[in-house]
C-alpha cells in the first residue's frame, strides 16, 4: 500500500535535515510519495498567514505529516503553531523516546524510555490567561478532564504493553493540585487496573525530575500531564546526548503528525552542518505508526552504526561531515 505524507520542510535548518530524511527513506524503498505544504515563516512570507488552510486539508486528507522545526515569530499570530496544530486535529499524545546513541555525550549509557504526555489540555495549552489592567496580576486556567487523562492513561498502557514495555510510572503533583492532577491520578489508576500484566507506579512530579537524574534506568514508560510532560521529556534528552536526539509523535485519533522537538537554529541554516538524526528518528516513528516496524528497526540500526563508527557525522557528534554525508552514510548501511 502506498502512502502519501504531507511533508512541512519547516524553516531554519528544516529543509536541509528535511531533504537528507526523504534521501534516507527513499534508500529504504517505503513506497511514500510526499505533498509538500508550508507552515511557519515560509507560509507567512508566501500566504500571509503562519499556517495556510491547504496545510490544514492535506494533513487531514492524508492524515499523516513529517515535521521539520517551525519559527513562530513574536507577535504574529498563534502563541505557537504546535499548539494549534495539535488542537486543531486533537493530537492528544505527544510521545518523546530517550533513546542512548553510541559516540555522544552522555552521562549514562542504555537509556531507553519513553515519556508519554498528555498534549491538549492542562496550564500548557494557556487558556484563560488574562493580566489586571495595573499589570500587578497575572492569572491562568488550568482544565484537566477526565476524557483527556483517561485517553492518554490508556494510550501508555497499550503502548506499553504493544512494544513489550513492563511499567509505566504515572507522574503528578496531587500532593498539591488536588483538583486538576488530583483528577489525573485517580483515573490513571483506574486505567491500570484494567492492565495487570503492568506494573504501575506513582510519582511525584519533583522526585520524578530527582530520580530520573540520579538513577533513570528505573523507569520505562512515564506518562503525565502536558506541562510537566514538557519539562520532563526535555530532561530526558538531555539524559541521552540532547534534543538533537531527540524525536517526537504527535498522536491523535484521524491524524498524526511526526517531528524533529528541536528548533530551526537560524544562526546555522544554509550550512549544511546540521544533524538530522531527530528527524530521521522521528521518521522511525512513523514507520512504526504504518506497521512498518521492520523498516522502522532497520533505520535506526543504521542510525546506530553510522555513530559508533563517526561515519561522516556532524559536528555537535565529533566529526566534521555534513548533514548530507550524514544520511549518505546512514544509508549505506540500509
Amino acid at each position: 500500500m502506498t502512502h502519501t505524507i504531507a511533508v512541512i520542510r519547516g524553516d531554519g535548518i528544516g529543509p536541509e535535515i528535511m531533504d537528507a530524511t526523504l534521501r534516507v527513506l527513499d534508500a529504504l524503498q517505503c513506497g511514500f510519495q510526499y505533498e509538500f505544504v508550508e507552515a511557519g515563516l515560509e507560509a507567512l512570507e508566501k500566504h500571509g498567514t503562519l499556517l495556510p488552510e491547504h496545510t490544514l486539508e492535506a494533513i487531514a486528507k492524508h492524515r499523516v505529516a513529517l515535521k521539520s522545526p517551525l519559527t513562530t515569530p513574536v507577535g504574529e499570530g498563534f502563541s505557537s503553531i504546535n499548539v494549534e496544530l495539535r488542537k486543531r486535529f486533537d493530537l492528544y499524545a505527544n510521545v518523546r523516546p530517550a533513546i542512548s546513541f553510541p559516540g555522544t555525550k552522555s552521562r549514562y549509557e542504555n537509556i531507553d524510555l519513553i515519556t508519554v504526555r498528555e498534549n491538549t489540555e492542562g496550564a500548557y495549552i494557556g487558556e484563560g490567561q488574562a493580566l489586571s489592567a495595573d499589570g500587578q496580576v497575572a492569572t491562568l486556567t488550568q482544565k484537566i478532564t477526565r476524557r483527556g487523562s483517561e485517553r492518554i492513561a490508556r494510550y501508555a498502557f497499550d503502548l506499553a504493553r504493544k512494544v513489550g514495555r513492563k511499567k509505566v510510572t504515572v507522574v503528578h503533583k496531587a500532593n498539591i493540585l488536588k483538583s486538576t492532577s488530583g483528577l489525573f491520578l485517580r483515573v490513571a489508576r483506574e486505567v491500570a487496573a484494567e492492565y495487570p500484566d503492568i506494573q504501575m507506579t506513582e510519582m511525584i512530579v519533583d522526585n520524578c525530575c530527582m530520580q530520573l537524574v540520579m538513577n533513570p534506568h528505573q523507569f520505562d514508560v512515564i506518562v503525565t500531564t502536558n506541562l510537566f510532560g514538557d519539562i520532563i521529556s526535555d530532561l530526558c534528552a538531555g539524559l541521552v546526548g540532547g534534543l538533537g536526539l531527540a524525536p517526537g509523535a504527535n498522536i491523535g485519533t484521524d491524524a498524526a503528525i511526526f517531528e524533529a522537538v528541536h528548533g530551526s537554529a537560524p544562526d546555522i541554516a544554509g550550512q549544511g552542518i546540521a544533524n538530522p538524526v531527530a528527524l530521521l528518528l522521528g521518521a522511525a516513528q512513523m514507520l512504526d505508526h504504518f506497521a512498518m516496524v521492520d523498516k522502522a528497526a532497520k533505520l535506526r540500526a543504521a542510525i546506530r552504526q553510522t555513530m559508533a563508527a563517526k561515519d561522516r557525522v556532524t559536528r555537535d557528534l565529533g566529526g566534521d561531515g555534513t548533514t548530507s554525508s550524514f544520511a549518505d552514510a546512514i544509508i549505506s548501511r540500509l
